[in-house]
């Protein structure tokens, strides 16, 4: 009986480590992609649209994976505060047979996006394999390597979700970039990164214990913060610029309708209390929530607006 169920287990551990309720990011980091080029006037195949999204889903997951496989095996998940947005899942701590079960759903998420790599490069030509390579460096070294390297660190997440993604995505379904998409990637490059930083504030301890070296344990919390409230502002201040300048069509400014958050964020994450450089969470809490939510409104927001700009 026992037997029967274990596998059951392992897959809910699985799917557990993946931090599914995350993994909406990369879908609407890809439809930027596939807005901008319908906001260009050209309209990608539904199969080719389908199969980067479902490579995006994939290679998310297998970051959040390889990430829960490393921070179980090296102690940091029994030293952190986990809250709702940091701090990892906790399924391995309680059920850490899982381990290599959750490695293994890793290395099939890399493969089953290598394959779809493969795919884009057969279409797309040798350019795709720069997209490919680099991204998966991303995925493999964020983790164990990149995260004691300060501002690699802060760069990494947009990159891989902005740059990356967006980009590759792009070149993969068109064939090339266009100015809508470059400045509708900067958008998400910012704003992921200034996520991960603010979600690192209560991991400082935790994190310099393990030998991590980021922006958040080299500035303290409330001056990472700051630069975490900055990036999200330049975020928001890339629609009117690139509007000015003609790079986006004006229904891209459907996304400042998130702006109330923003300004509530921004000012909240200015002016946390001393009290958090000393550990304490409850004034960061709500804000590391509304900087969840805020970044998947105003992602939600664009890519409406670039879809009725079509």
């Amino acid at each position: 009986m026992n037997d029967v169920a274990a596998p059951g287990s392992l897959a809910r551990a699985c799917l557990r480590s993946s931090r599914p309720n995350f993994l909406v990011l990369a879908p609407l980091c890809v439809g930027l992609a596939i807005t901008a080029a319908w906001a260009d006037g050209l309209r990608p195949s539904t199969l080719d649209s389908l199969l980067v999204l479902l490579g995006a889903l994939l290679a998310h997951a297998a970051v959040n994976l390889l990430n829960e496989h490393h921070d179980y095996h090296s102690g940091l998940d029994e030293m952190t505060q986990r809250t709702p947005f940091s701090g990892g899942s906790g399924a391995l701590p309680v059920q850490p047979e899982a381990a290599t079960a959750v490695w293994k759903a890793a290395v099939a998420c890399l493969c089953l996006v290598v394959a779809i790599g493969v795919w884009f490069l057969w279409r797309a030509g040798p350019v795709m394999l720069v997209y490919g390579l680099l991204g998966l460096a991303l995925v493999v070294a964020y983790t164990g390597w990149l995260t004691r390297r300060p501002w690699l660190c802060l760069l990494a997440p947009g990159v891989g979700f902005g740059l990356l993604m967006v980009l590759g995505a792009h070149h993969a379904l068109t064939d090339g970039l266009s100015a809508t998409v470059l400045v509708a990637a900067l958008i998400p490059t910012l704003m992921v990164s200034a996520l991960l930083l603010i979600n690192q504030l209560p991991d400082i301890d935790a994190d310099r214990q393990v030998g991590r070296d980021h922006l958040a344990i080299r500035l303290g919390p409330r001056r990472a913060a700051r630069l975490g409230a900055g990036m999200m502002a330049m975020a928001f201040a890339v629609v009117p610029l690139s509007w000015l300048a003609g790079l986006l069509p004006g229904q891209a400014w459907l996304m400042w309708l998130a702006l109330p958050a923003l300004v509530w964020l921004v000012r909240g994450l200015w002016s946390l209390p001393v009290e958090v450089e000393q550990g304490e969470l409850a004034p960061l809490l709500p804000l590391m929530g509304l900087n969840v939510v805020l970044l998947l409104v105003s992602l939600t927001l664009l890519n409406a607006g670039l879809v009725l700009a079509a």
